[in-house]
Parts: structure tokens; sequence; C-alpha cells
């Protein structure tokens, strides 16, 4: 699975930035191959005050569908949607999903302790 990461930086001007948002996030929603899309409103950060105000992965199931997605009409009017925004509000991701079956560490069958001195 591939997934296309964008990450918008805290906005000097968040009205500006949502109008851009908004008509970024209805173009993204109708490009094709898409899987499923997860948005994140950044809240806080341990380390005070975060860069990020906003963060959206888009998934496909392959490289190729993220490409033709990308390169559809749809994705090409999306891109230059991202361009009204200021430069350096915004940076881009691809990266490669592993999803992993749910696992836990399994606790000790026993609480005995061996000795040294036990019969066969």
């Amino acid at each position: 699975m591939i997934k296309f990461i964008i990450l918008f930086h805290q906005p000097d001007d968040v009205n500006a930035f949502e109008n851009v948002y908004q008509d970024f996030l209805a173009l993204i929603e109708r490009m094709p191959n898409i899987l499923r899309r997860q948005v994140v409103h950044v809240t806080g950060s341990p380390q005070g005050v975060p860069q990020y105000y906003r963060i959206l992965e888009v998934y496909f199931d392959d490289i190729t569908k993220q490409q033709e997605a990308m390169m559809s009409p749809i994705g090409q009017e999306a891109g230059k949607e991202l361009g009204r925004l200021p430069q350096g509000a915004v940076e881009l991701l691809f990266a490669d999903v592993y999803e992993e079956d749910g696992g836990s560490t399994p606790e000790s069958i026993s609480n005995e302790t061996p000795t040294d001195n036990e019969d066969a």
C-alpha cells in the first residue's frame, strides 16, 4: 500500500488557509484510485507549539494507482490548488505502508522459578 502524505504548516491566516484547503480536499475526494483518506488536525506537541496544523494522508493500492491518480486531470487540478498556499506552507511525502497483524508479547506461562534439584 502507498500513502501520499501532505503536511500543512501552521498558517499565518487560518481563514485563507481553510478556503484553499477545502477546495483542495474537494478535489482530492474526486481523484481516482483512492482507497481511503485520513485527515488529522494537530492539537499540540510535547515540544510546545507544533510546526504542523493539519496532515492529510491519502492511501492507494500501489505506486501505479497513486501515479495514475496524481496525473489525472483532477489530480493535476489539486496540485495547482496547493500552489495557492504560500511557499513553504506544505510538505509532500510518499511512503510505503506495511500492515502488520496484531500481536502481543505472550505472558509467562508459569510464575515458578526453576530449581537445580528437580527430580526427573
